[in-house]
C-alpha cells in the first residue's frame, strides 16, 4: 500500500517515534539519541509507554540534517537504513529489493544474475525482476496502433539521430497513444512494461528490407541492428546480453528514473528520463567507444599503437575496469564465454584480449561489459551505436522495475537539499 502525501506540519501536531524516524531518515533508536543530546524534546504518551515529538521541531532538525549532509550518529549504514533516500558519506542511498552487487557478483532479487541470464530469456528475467515470479515462455506483444504511432514519429527524425533519440521519441509517441498511462497501479504499470519494450523495438528502422515483430525480443532486435542472417549462437549471445544488462543497481539513468517516479511521473515519462541520461560516454554510449577501439585494433593488427594514441590524446582506454568490480566484471565474463562459441567472433575476441593484455603491462584492469558488448557488435556486423541500443532496450525493463518500486514509496522523497555556497543575503540589487 502506497504512503500518502504527508500532511502539512504544524506546531500542534505530535509525531510518534516511528513517524519521527521516517521523517528524519534514521532508525528509531537514533531519535532517542537526538533527545539525549538536547536536539529534540519528547513527551510521554498519557497512559502509554511511547513518546511523542513536536512535528515542527522534527521538521526543523530534518532540514538541518539535509543542509549539513548528515543523518545523525548511527543513522544509516551504506545500503541500509530507512526506505527513504538519504546521505551516507556524501552519497545518496536508496533501499531496493531489486539488485545487489557484491564480491564481483550481482544478484536480481537474491538470485545470481548471470545464472538467470544464461538459463532464461530476456523476457523471463524481466518478469522475474518485475514480479519476483519466474514465468517460463514469457513473450511481449505491442499493440498495432501504438507501434504505428511510434514508427511515424521515429521516421520523421533525421538519419543522424542517435539510438537514444529514436527510443526517446518512440517512448513519447507511445505514451500519447495510451490513455491509461497515468494509472500507476501495479497491474497497469506491468501492462505498460510488457507493451512498451516491444513497441520500442518495433519502432526502430530495420536493416535492409527485413523486419521481424514476433518471437523473442533478441530475434526482433537483431533485424534492427545487423544486415546478416543470425545463427542460433549469435541470437543466444544477444539474448543473454539483454538479460545481463536488465539492471545494475542505481546507475545514473536508473536514479533519474526513480526521481521521475518519485514525482509520480507515469512509466513512459520515467523511461524517457532514463533515456535522457544514457547518451553520456560514461554510461550507455560507452560500448560505442569500445566498438571503435576494437575496429582500430583489427585494422592495424596490433593494440599497442592504438592504445598509445588513446593515451596520447588524454583519453582513458574504453572497455576496461569498473568501479563496482575490483576484479572481473561478471557480465563481461559471461558474454565472452558465449562469443567464444561463435567462429566469426574470433578476430574481435583476439583484438579484445590484445587490448586487455597491452594495457595490463602498466595498469592491470579487466575487461568490462562495454568491451564484451563491443566484441558482440563488431563480430555481428553492427554499427558502433548498436551497443547503446542493446543497452537501452535491456535497461528499460530495469527502469520500469525501479519506477514500480518507487511508486510504492513516499511521494517526492527524492528531493535532496542544496548546500548553498553563494554570497550571504541580503545582497544589494544589481546596478
Amino acid at each position: 500500500m502506497r504512503d500518502q502525501e504527508p500532511a502539512p506540519m504544524d506546531a500542534e501536531r505530535r509525531l510518534s517515534t516511528r513517524e519521527a524516524a521516517e521523517l528524519l531518515g534514521v532508525k528509531p533508536e537514533t531519535v532517542y539519541a537526538y533527545v539525549s543530546r538536547g536536539q529534540l524534546s519528547s513527551r510521554r504518551v498519557s497512559g502509554g509507554r511511547g513518546s511523542t515529538f513536536d512535528a515542527g521541531e522534527v521538521e526543523a532538525l530534518a532540514r538541518r540534517n539535509r543542509r549539513d549532509g548528515s543523518g545523525g550518529s548511527g543513522s544509516r549504514a551504506s545500503g541500509s537504513g530507512s526506505s527513504g533516500g538519504g546521505s551516507s558519506g556524501g552519497e545518496l542511498s536508496v533501499r531496493t529489493r531489486l539488485t545487489l552487487i557484491e564480491s564481483d557478483r550481482y544478484f536480481f532479487r537474491g538470485v545470481d544474475a548471470v545464472d538467470l541470464a544464461t538459463r532464461h530469456t530476456y523476457e523471463e528475467v524481466a518478469e522475474w525482476l518485475w514480479t519476483g515470479r519466474m514465468l517460463p515462455g514469457s513473450t511481449f506483444t505491442a499493440p498495432a496502433g501504438c507501434v504505428a504511432v511510434a514508427r511515424r514519429a521515429v521516421e520523421a527524425l533525421p538519419e543522424h539521430a542517435s539510438p537514444a533519440d529514436l527510443l526517446r521519441v518512440a517512448t513519447v509517441a507511445a505514451a500519447t497513444a495510451d490513455p491509461l498511462r497515468f494509472d500507476l497501479s501495479e497491474d497497469a504499470v506491468l501492462g505498460t512494461a510488457r507493451t512498451l519494450i516491444p513497441t520500442l523495438v518495433a519502432a526502430l528502422p530495420p536493416k535492409g528490407h527485413r523486419r521481424r515483430d514476433e518471437g523473442l525480443m533478441a530475434h526482433r532486435l537483431w533485424t534492427r541492428l545487423s544486415m546478416r542472417d543470425p545463427d542460433e549462437a549469435s541470437l543466444r549471445a544477444l539474448d543473454v546480453a539483454l538479460a545481463l544488462l536488465v539492471d545494475h543497481d542505481l546507475a545514473a539513468s536508473t536514479l533519474a528514473v526513480r526521481v521521475a517516479a518519485s514525482a509520480r511521473a507515469h512509466p513512459y515519462a520515467a523511461v524517457s528520463a532514463g533515456l535522457g541520461v544514457i547518451e553520456g560516454p560514461l554510461h550507455g554510449a560507452a560500448s560505442g567507444l569500445a566498438h571503435r577501439l576494437l575496429q582500430d585494433v583489427l585494422e592495424q593488427g596490433d593494440a599497442a599503437p592504438v592504445i598509445a594514441d588513446e593515451l596520447r590524446a588524454g583519453r582513458r582506454v574504453p572497455g576496461l575496469g569498473h568501479r563496482l568490480y575490483p576484479g572481473e566484471d561478471p557480465r563481461a565474463r559471461a558474454l565472452f564465454a558465449l562469443l567464444e562459441r561463435i567462429p566469426r567472433a574470433e578476430p574481435a575476441l583476439l583484438a579484445a584480449r590484445d587490448i586487455v593484455e597491452t594495457t595490463a603491462r602498466h595498469v592491470p584492469l579487466h575487461a568490462n561489459v562495454d568491451l564484451a558488448l563491443a566484441t558482440l557488435t563488431v563480430s555481428s556486423g553492427m554499427a558502433p551505436t548498436a551497443g547503446e541500443t542493446i543497452f537501452a532496450v535491456a535497461r528499460t525493463a530495469g527502469w520500469i522495475a525501479h519506477a514500480l518500486e518507487e511508486y510504492g514509496e513516499r511521494p517526492l522523497r527524492m528531493r535532496p537539499s542544496g548546500l548553498y555556497a553563494g554570497p550571504r543575503p541580503p545582497q544589494p540589487l544589481p546596478e
